[in-house]
């Protein structure tokens, strides 16, 4: 009878798939980059950079990061994004923030290139990506939609006050055509 093998994965990959996992389900959104051609000095400064828009930036193996993010984000559609050295900007706050981080760091350095995002359970392309990060912040996002429902509400007490105003300005006038208006004036004055 034949021995039956059975090959154990080294206990470094299952403790980073493990790890890979976590981060994958904290993330908001996952910027999928080829980063070949980058110095460790520039690979540092964006990971400082993301790091301050509460991302995070990792070189994953292609494999590992497919099994950690099975069930989490649509793999299979990722696919022909996870081919060749893959480095990816994990957004565990605002994406838009972590976006912008990426692209604009993508523009100064030619030698990197944002391969895909995953946002929502989709896929978006590198145009798509570069979208997103024109997108203005969460928080003006928010400011200008209070502000957008504000207006009407400022506008109708502008009005209630012009109306107001209006009739004021129309009793003062009768008053004075009646000859009561300084009697009136005098009786406003004597009361302040």
């Amino acid at each position: 009878m034949a021995k039956e093998y059975v090959i154990e994965p080294a206990a470094a990959k299952v403790e980073n798939v493990a790890d890979l996992r976590e981060l994958v389900g904290q993330t908001q959104a996952a910027i999928l980059t080829d980063y070949r051609g980058l110095s460790v000095a520039e690979l540092t400064e964006l990971r400082r950079k993301l790091r301050d828009a509460d991302a995070e930036f990792r070189v994953v193996k292609n494999t590992l990061f497919r099994r950690a993010a099975d069930g989490l984000m649509p793999v299979d559609q990722m696919d022909a994004h996870l081919a060749g050295p893959t480095a990816i900007g994990f957004a565990k706050g605002d994406p838009v923030g972590a976006a912008k981080v990426l692209v604009d760091f993508v523009r100064d350095h030619k030698a990197m290139s944002v391969k895909a995002g995953v946002l929502g359970g989709r896929v978006f392309n590198p145009d798509q990506v570069e979208a997103l990060s024109r997108t203005p912040p969460r928080e003006v996002l928010i400011a200008q939609m209070l502000g957008s429902l504000n207006g009407p509400i400022s506008g109708l007490v502008g009005t209630l006050s012009g109306i107001i105003s209006n009739f004021v300005f129309t009793l003062q006038a009768i008053a004075d055509k009646q000859g009561g208006g300084d009697a009136a004036e005098a009786a406003a004055e004597a009361a302040a």
